[in-house]
């Protein structure tokens, strides 16, 4: 029964609630090319999805946020006053936006890709205020919560330019989990920026996606979410089931792959992994994928292997 469908029908009928041939399958993890213009990474990116055949494309986006001009870090209040709104096409990201552009081109019609962000809080982290975070948020509370204001603004920009060039979906990672930020931290400083932007383009995505970022995520805080799709390391011990999460969350998981089972592992063992991932999900309102990132350095014949496994439906 494998493969009698095409990868958009698969897709729309898992989302749907109705039975599909086989779980829709994607992995991704980091190509490390953010050096480069939006062009490379929109090459790497057809590349990887069609020499292993899958079904639907995460586009990954390792872009960073834009440094205010002549900063090389924040550190104060005063300092956060300088993250002003921004036009997304004249920063990095517009890099980014030609790869979607180029890769809604090549798919349209034929395959489903979702584009990578990252909440405000994590944009904080990951450059302009990074190993100072913490204690900025301590310290200026208030002047952190305006300037994250100021950035989910700039990130609903990006996220409504990516779907009008043809993004079907807006992958947005959050850090609503234990071992990323105390709960009262998160439901404070991240959460109210998440819900800002995905209230933003509810109507826009049909493949918006709530990455749950690590370890013992935050259930009740994730139920809310205006999305049809949630991701997580559900593979992971401190993380409920797929089918406990589902008692809970009406839309479709995404998950089932364990990250940690696809290097440093031989085929056959990554290839009993997918077939648990297979069971755990179901045979609707399910895409198969893992709960974060796979590593760079992983086998690409034991990925295909993986790959193959589950579209000739034999993990099962």
């Amino acid at each position: 029964m494998a493969n009698t469908m095409t990868k958009i029908e698969r897709v729309d009928r898992s989302l749907a609630g109705k039975e599909v041939d086989r779980p829709p399958l994607s992995f991704w993890y980091h190509f490390g090319v953010q050096h480069a213009p939006g062009e490379r990474i929109a090459q790497v990116s057809l590349e990887f999805l069609r020499h292993y055949d899958l079904d639907w494309l995460k586009l990954m986006n390792d872009y960073f946020y834009p440094m205010p001009r002549g900063t090389l870090g924040i550190a104060t209040g005063a300092d956060l006053k300088k993250i002003v709104p921004f036009d997304p096409r004249d920063s990095q990201w517009g890099e980014q936006l030609k790869a979607v552009e180029i890769v809604a081109r090549e798919l349209r019609g034929k395959v489903y890709f979702v584009d990578t962000v990252f909440e405000p809080w994590q944009v904080l982290k990951r450059n302009l205020v990074g190993e100072r975070l913490d204690e900025l948020a301590d310290r200026e509370p208030q002047a952190v919560l305006d300037a994250l204001d100021v950035i989910s603004d700039n990130v609903v920009a990006y996220c409504r330019e990516s779907l009008r060039l043809g993004a079907s979906g807006i992958y947005l990672s959050t850090f609503a989990s234990a071992n990323q930020l105390p709960l009262d931290r998160y439901v404070k400083l991240a959460k109210p920026f998440v819900l800002k932007v995905f209230n933003a383009i509810k109507g826009d995505g049909i493949m918006n996606v709530a990455h749950l970022h690590g370890f013992g995520v935050f259930v009740e805080d994730a139920l809310d979410f205006p999305v049809p799709i949630l991701s997580y390391e559900d593979r992971h011990a401190s993380n409920p089931s797929i089918p406990e999460m589902r008692k809970r969350f009406p839309g479709a998981i995404m998950g089932g792959l364990d990250k940690d089972r696809i290097a440093d592992v031989t085929p056959a063992e990554a290839i009993r992994s997918a077939a648990e991932g297979v069971r755990l999900g179901g045979t609707s309102r399910f895409l198969l994928a893992p709960g974060c990132s796979y590593p760079t350095w992983l086998d690409p014949g034991t990925a295909k292997a993986l790959a193959e496994a589950v579209q000739r439906g034999a993990a099962r």
